[in-house]
């Protein structure tokens, strides 16, 4: 969602301090970005380097020069998309879905505390450990600092887990914003925890932009049959179209706590919360740019064994070439 091309090169040869890492390669050629390209990336770093949370993908360097990219742990499971595809026509079962949900619901809320909206919450932004037994929230690009004086963007993030003020359905003059705020993550919450009750992508037989209006102007919204009965008024308040009824996501985190007979660690909050931090404008990215954990991995690979071998360039690891070329 950050309207450029990039890939992802997960090497095995590639490891920092004995953890395999991912490579996200933004751009190609940084003389070419846009300046809204641009300042996206530099939004995700900022969170990616700034909030630290045991459900958030870990953050190990970035750089802009010779390539825009972005190095992150490397997230062996794949996609909660894929692990849900990879599964029909079956469902996990119902504890899976809801401890992956109550993962999720945890890490946005320790967005949420710090003011920082993902607008971008779905199962592609979702990844899984290598056993699967545990989700960590990805993919920045478009979060930013919740403001109540400033608008927004419309038409932010992917269209069927889009909340419906996100999307107009009256003719905007171009470039116009409007107001909104954190309980747009809270709608696609809901379009997830759907999707993991039932594995069924929300609005099926509908193009996205055709989902996106009926959930607008007709307020459409998936079926709730053959949703567990203790979990319809949870899904009925979290997509309801007025975001003052929707829920905050330390309540959603009580429902499915009790729903899972999880007792709620009075310190969580305090445990989860980083450090303050303001997003809504880009950061100065020198530091990050060249910091430690960037250049090691830019200057050479590690194997478990501890031995260690330069590539052919300093700048350029050669695992990306067909990334580069293609």
């Amino acid at each position: 969602m950050l309207g450029i091309n990039f890939c992802i090169v997960a090497c095995a040869s590639v490891w920092y301090k004995e953890i395999p890492v991912a490579i996200k390669i933004l751009q190609r050629d940084v003389t070419t970005v846009s300046p809204e390209s641009k300042e996206k990336f530099l939004r995700e770093v900022t969170v990616l380097s700034r909030v630290k949370h045991d459900n958030l993908v870990k953050f190990i360097g970035a750089s802009l020069q010779p390539y825009m990219l972005i190095v992150t742990e490397l997230m062996k499971g794949g996609s909660l998309k894929k692990y849900l595809w990879d599964m029909r026509p079956r469902c996990p079962d119902l504890q899976t879905s809801l401890n992956f949900a109550l993962e999720i619901a945890r890490v946005m809320e320790c967005l949420h505390s710090n003011g920082i909206i993902h607008r971008d919450l779905k199962p592609g932004n979702v990844l899984l450990t290598e056993d699967q037994t545990k989700v960590k929230l990805a993919d920045f690009g478009l979060a930013r600092k919740e403001t109540v004086t400033e608008a927004m963007s419309t038409e932010i993030g992917t269209y069927r887990w889009m909340a419906p003020e996100l999307c107009s359905t009256t003719p905007l003059l171009r470039g116009e914003k409007k107001h909104y705020d954190h309980k747009v993550d809270i709608y696609s919450f809901s379009m997830v925890l759907w999707e993991l009750l039932t594995n069924l992508t929300p609005f099926t037989g509908m193009t996205s932009i055709q989902a996106a209006y009926a959930v607008a102007s007709r307020k459409l919204r998936p079926t709730l049959d053959k949703i567990p009965s203790e979990l319809i008024p949870l899904l009925e308040s979290s997509w309801a179209e007025d975001p003052v009824i929707r829920p905050e996501f330390k309540d959603i985190i009580i429902t499915l706590s009790n729903i899972l007979g999880i007792e709620i660690p009075h310190t969580e909050s305090a445990e989860t919360t980083p450090t303050a931090m303001n997003i809504s404008e880009p950061q100065n990215f020198d530091q990050a740019a060249d910091s430690p954990g960037t250049r090691h991995l830019m200057d050479r690979s590690e194997d478990m064994d501890g031995r260690k071998s330069r590539s052919s360039s300093p700048r350029f690891l050669s695992c990306f070439e067909k990334c580069f070329t293609h």
